[in-house]
């Protein structure tokens, strides 16, 4: 196999926002199926080249998905002698090194490309997130838009809700307030997401709320939502000010929830902010 295998896995894997782990033959000693410096990507579902194949792939792989199960972050060294317990004849014995790549991302949705769209998604954009960006005008979104987010140009903005993975952060921030209300009721009606946010006073709060329960919501569903959003001690009317309000938000429920699972125990929320200033700050 070509050695540009894993090389690509992982570029594609990283581009998916994807976890995986490199493993690597270090050392080798005596007669060995590959030799050192060969390479295997392992992601949940697959794997990428191969470090020799038989028992020795077999449990490298095993260790490698656990680490992925426990979100391991540091390297790992292990070494094998490859004799009957491996179920291999060679003789020889290796050492591995496992690499976990890739922190999971969180996915945010922006609805609406108006004024405080155009200027939260900078900042958002520069945040290890991946960004989809919806809005059925195109005419609305600037001539560049930030590198690592996506342009979603639909007329049925409300379908976009569901082409989101479970732990999403969604923002709603349309031009029309029906709008607002049915993606509202699209997105607490999954009930799967991380924060919701939707732009507005308490007034449009309270409308919200009555037209939620009108439709049989019910009140500790409506009150996930985040309405006004935003920290509320950044003043100011400017968009620029209201987006660093949204973002500073999104920013502390990330590193509020970091660490705990999504109800279907798969995937953690990630946090935005190294653990290192993680710590100076707590």
């Amino acid at each position: 196999m070509s050695n540009t295998v894993w090389i690509n896995a992982l570029a594609e894997l990283q581009q998916q926002g994807e976890p995986c782990v490199l493993v690597t033959i270090i050392e080798e000693r005596g007669s060995t199926p590959r030799n050192a410096g060969s390479k295997m990507v392992v992601s949940r579902e697959r794997l990428y080249d191969t470090i020799g194949g038989g028992h020795l792939e077999y449990k490298a792989q095993k260790i490698a998905r656990e680490m992925l199960e426990n979100r391991v972050r540091e390297t790992r060294l292990e070494r094998f002698s490859l004799g009957a317990s491996l179920g291999q004849c060679c003789g020889g014995a290796t050492v591995l090194l496992f690499e976990p790549m890739g922190q999971p991302q969180a996915h945010i949705a922006v609805f609406g490309a108006g004024h405080v769209g155009r200027a939260l998604v900078p900042l958002l954009a520069s945040l290890p997130c991946k960004v989809r960006w919806i809005d059925s005008r195109e005419s609305e979104f600037p001539a560049q838009i930030p590198t690592g987010v996506e342009k979603v140009v639909n007329d049925e903005v409300v379908d976009e809700v569901e082409n989101m993975p479970a732990g999403s952060y969604f923002i709603v921030m349309t031009h029309n307030h029906q709008l607002d209300l049915e993606l509202t009721a699209a997105i607490l009606s999954r009930g799967d997401f991380t924060y919701y946010g939707l732009i507005g006073s308490k007034s449009k709060r309270a409308k919200f709320e009555h037209r939620l329960r009108d439709r049989g919501f019910q009140a500790e569903t409506v009150q996930r939502m985040r309405c006004p959003m935003g920290i509320a001690e950044v003043k100011g009317k400017l968009p620029v000010e209201i987006a660093v309000s949204i973002a500073g938000e999104v920013i502390a429920t990330y590193n509020a929830n970091f660490g705990e699972k999504s109800a279907d125990g798969e995937k953690p929320v990630p946090m935005l902010m190294p653990a290192a200033r993680r710590s100076q700050t707590g």
